[in-house]
């Protein structure tokens, strides 16, 4: 079965193994590219000044990569040590954990959701308190705003930004003849999927071969049906392996009723 990958190609190839060994055919197809933020003095001015927070969130590796390209150029011992002692961190899903330990740093909290909302009860009181968001520059509100109702200070800092991809022909080429399964992996791929079905003359609600859509997460699988895409499956676990299984148990479901039939 084809299962279509739309994350950057730079974050797909991991992705693409596992589909692999699990059996699928992986097309790489990715709709949006990541772009770290150039020239930030506002970041450059809070890796100077980490002491003031009591709390950095990261929610996703790229924000880890961008923060700590800038600390590398800084002060290499700069976070968590000397005057940033005593800062706590969040890891919002495994994979940013996972880079966060590249630059031995252990996550003081890593929530069982991975969606923001899930860490505001963990953050403990929040009064007076600074929370660093390093983010996406189309990420949501949701968490910030929680955190000021809180009676905290969130400092969001727009690191990267995420943009619609070159389209790769010969993805699109396989999308026009048929793939079984489209997987989404963020809210900005199921928008910029949707927008480059249209510029390029197909219906993404009525794709060749009816194919299934397989979703991260709630947040986008709530943006999927916001597109109108229906037939979606969403991972139980919000990670790719999550959604690898989510896909296995659908495709057993399915031949199980018309093994029944």
């Amino acid at each position: 079965m084809k299962v279509l990958i739309t994350r950057p190609r730079a974050q797909s190839e991991t992705f693409g193994e596992a589909l692999k060994t699990a059996g699928f055919e992986p097309i790489y197809f990715p709709v949006i590219e990541i772009r770290p933020i150039k020239n930030n003095p506002e970041l450059d001015q809070a890796m100077k000044n980490l002491a003031k927070y009591d709390w950095v969130v990261f929610t996703s590796v790229n924000a880890v990569d961008v923060v700590f390209d800038v600390i590398a150029k800084q002060s290499p011992s700069s976070f968590g040590r000397g005057q940033g002692e005593g800062i706590k961190v969040v890891a919002i899903g495994p994979k940013t954990t996972e880079a966060l330990r590249k630059y031995n740093i252990e996550p003081d909290f890593v929530p069982e959701e991975y969606v923001a909302e899930a860490i505001l009860p963990s953050l403990g009181d929040l009064h007076g308190k600074w929370v660093l968001l390093p983010r996406a520059e189309i990420a949501r509100k949701s968490l910030p705003e929680a955190i000021v109702k809180a009676g905290g200070t969130a400092h969001e800092i727009v690191v990267y930004q995420t943009l619609p991809a070159v389209v790769d022909m010969e993805g699109l080429d396989a999308l026009k003849s048929g793939v079984d399964i489209i997987t989404f992996t963020s809210a900005s791929t199921v928008e910029n999927f949707a927008a480059i079905m249209c510029q390029n003359k197909l219906d993404p609600v009525n794709l060749p071969n009816n194919p299934l859509f397989a979703c991260i997460g709630p947040i986008t699988a709530q943006a999927a049906r916001e597109e109108g895409l229906v037939n979606i499956v969403v991972a139980k676990e919000y990670t790719t392996d999550g959604l690898i299984e989510a896909i296995s148990e659908y495709l057993n479901m399915e031949i199980g009723i018309q093994v029944n039939k």
